[in-house]
Order: structure tokens, then C-alpha cells, then sequence
């Protein structure tokens, strides 16, 4: 459910946010500048404006996403063991992500900091909880009691970090990077029919670049990415926007929970042909919020750029038995 989860987050967010920046008036600060009391105009706007983006938008979402599968009384679904642990930790993301970002315009709104803590830990959980009511009532899916324990993960490190630090010393990240799947023959069990790759992929995946992005487990990898310097004593030498991360991913995924699938009326088992694997990576990292800047609007643009990982060195291990070292990895 890695596609819903992020439409939701960036959608509901960056409307609100905007829409405030644009409407709210201040002489004496910024638009792109939290304001340091109580903003009446801001507060309000963005709670406005937040409040009809998210109701709409879950009614429409619910519509066309939901709407095309059969539906049925409320149902738990166990997907503990589903795509090797990568859509858990895309809900452990997601529930981070969600609840920072709000957070984030909390402060631009005056609000104090423990308010602020307490309004992106709700919505975070509102918004990943939303989620995984609907997919309760989906015969194709459902009420996942190890989503929302993923979810409530995410929104946990954000909060302790915040109360403890005052910052978020470990940044939770995501990298992707969409492949091409080819088309060598896959038979059917019964010998008679032929698949491929590429048409099981287009099919669970979708077909352009940027559905793949987001629904393709195989290329999602996420992160931790440590701040080094905020860990070491006063006055230490260690660059403070180069992090330290590590990065779990998977490969070899054609299917939730095995490689076996019916198309077309005939049943596909690649499980002896495609195996599938973990990854795990350790690597550097960059936190642009630690540039240094004295506009507003830039410092804004690096912390919206910083909730994703960008390329850099890593070194993997997995469990083909493989070591990589990666000098470039998206």
C-alpha cells in the first residue's frame, strides 16, 4: 500500500502548507519562516484547508482505489511475512515522515514545540490509520495489525527524538530507483503456457516509470541515516551534513508472500527460478537541513529535499551470500 500511503502524505501536507504560506501576512517574518508566537491567520488557514484537503481526498481516494475491488464486512489480514519486511518498513517511513512534515507546520503556524510534537504524532497516526481502515473493509486486503504497529513505530521515533534532542538525530529515508524487468520465458506448471517478467511486473507494478517507483518493492530501499556529528562531544571535526545510514531493501519479489501467481487461467511458479533475497547496506549519507543558509526559503527547500536519501557510496550485503560495494547507489 506504498503508493496510497505517500499520495496521502504529500498531498494533504504540501496543500495545506502552501495554500497557508500564500494566504498568510506577516511584516515582520518570512513565508518560509515558522512564526516565533501564535499565529491566529496562519493556524487557522492551515488547519482549514487541511482539514477539507484530507476529507475530500479520502473520499475520492476511496472511490477510485477501493471502488475497483469487491468489498465485504470488516476483516483482519496477517501480511507479517509479506514482501520480505519492505512494506513494513515503508509504513515505519510513512508514519516518520507523516508526523514530521506536520510537525514541521505546526511550528510554522506558532504553535510550541510540545503542541507541535502532539499534533504530527496525531496526524501521523490519523493518516496511516485512515488507511488501513479502508483496506479493513477490501477483500483484497486488510485490516493489518502489523501495519499499524510499523505505523506507530514511525510516529514513536519522531516523537522520542524530538522530546530527547530537540532534533531528529536519525532520519528515517527512503531511495528508489525503477529497473527493467526482461522478458525471458516463464512456463506454467502444467508446461503449456509461457509468461514473463515484465508482464508480471507491468501487471503488480505498473507499467510507467513512476507507478514502478512507488508500488515496485524490489526497488525501494529505507534507511536510517545517523548524524554523526550531534553524536560525538562539542567541537568535534565531523562534517555536520554528512550522515552515516543503514539501509535495508529486497530483490526477487513477484509476488507478496512467494513467487507463484495465476494469469490467464494458468498457475506460474518461479520460486526455484527467481530466488528472493535481502539486502542490507551501510553507506553515507547527506543531511542538507545542516547547510548552512540564511534564506528562508532555501533552508525550506533542503528540508523538503532531505526526507529522501540520495546517491552515494554503500557497501551491501546480502543474503545470495553477495558484498558490493556500490561507489554510486540510488
Amino acid at each position: 500500500m506504498n503508493l496510497k500511503r505517500i499520495i496521502t502524505m504529500f498531498f494533504v501536507f504540501t496543500l495545506s502548507v502552501t495554500h497557508a504560506q500564500q494566504i498568510a501576512t506577516s511584516a515582520s517574518i518570512s513565508f518560509f519562516e515558522p512564526s516565533p508566537t501564535y499565529h491566529k491567520t496562519r493556524f487557522w488557514t492551515v488547519t482549514g484547508i487541511g482539514t477539507l484537503a484530507y476529507t475530500g481526498f479520502s473520499i475520492g481516494f476511496y472511490n477510485a482505489w477501493y471502488g475497483q475491488y469487491p468489498q465485504s464486512s470488516f476483516h483482519l489480514f496477517n501480511d507479517v511475512s509479506e514482501w520480505r519486511g519492505i512494506d513494513k518498513a515503508g509504513h515505519i517511513y510513512g508514519g516518520y515522515l507523516q508526523s514530521l512534515l506536520c510537525y514541521k507546520g505546526a511550528r510554522w503556524t506558532g504553535l510550541s514545540e510540545n503542541k507541535a510534537i502532539l499534533t504530527g504524532a496525531l496526524c501521523g497516526t490519523l493518516f496511516q490509520a485512515t488507511i488501513e481502515v479502508f483496506d479493513g473493509f477490501s477483500t483484497k486486503w486488510g485490516f493489518s495489525l502489523a501495519d499499524i504497529a510499523a505505523n506507530s513505530v514511525g510516529v514513536a521515533s519522531f516523537v522520542a527524538q524530538q522530546k530527547l534532542w530537540h532534533e531528529q538525530r536519525i532520519t528515517i529515508k527512503e531511495s528508489v530507483w525503477p529497473v527493467s524487468y526482461n522478458n525471458d520465458p516463464i512456463l506454467s506448471t502444467d508446461g503449456g503456457s509461457t509468461t514473463n517478467l515484465k508482464i508480471r511486473t507491468d501487471d503488480l507494478y505498473g507499467k510507467s516509470w513512476g507507478e514502478k517507483a512507488l508500488k515496485d518493492y524490489n526497488v525501494q530501499t529505507y534507511w536510517a541515516s545517523f548524524n554523526v556529528h550531534s553524536f560525538l562531544p562539542d567541537g568535534n571535526k565531523w562534517p555536520q551534513w554528512l550522515n552515516v545510514a543503514l539501509g535495508y531493501g529486497a530483490g526477487g519479489m513477484y509476488g507478496g508472500f512467494e513467487n507463484k501467481w495465476e494469469e490467464g487461467g494458468q498457475t506460474f511458479d518461479a520460486n526455484q527460478q527467481f530466488k528472493r533475497y535481502s539486502q542490507f547496506y551501510i553507506g553515507l549519507d547527506y543531511n542538507l537541513t545542516k547547510i548552512k543558509t540564511s534564506s528562508p526559503f532555501i533552508k525550506s527547500a533542503l528540508s523538503v529535499l532531505d526526507i529522501v536519501k540520495w546517491p552515494a557510496p554503500a557497501l551491501e550485503i546480502n543474503t545470495k551470500g553477495e558484498v558490493i560495494f556500490h561507489l554510486v547507489f540510488f
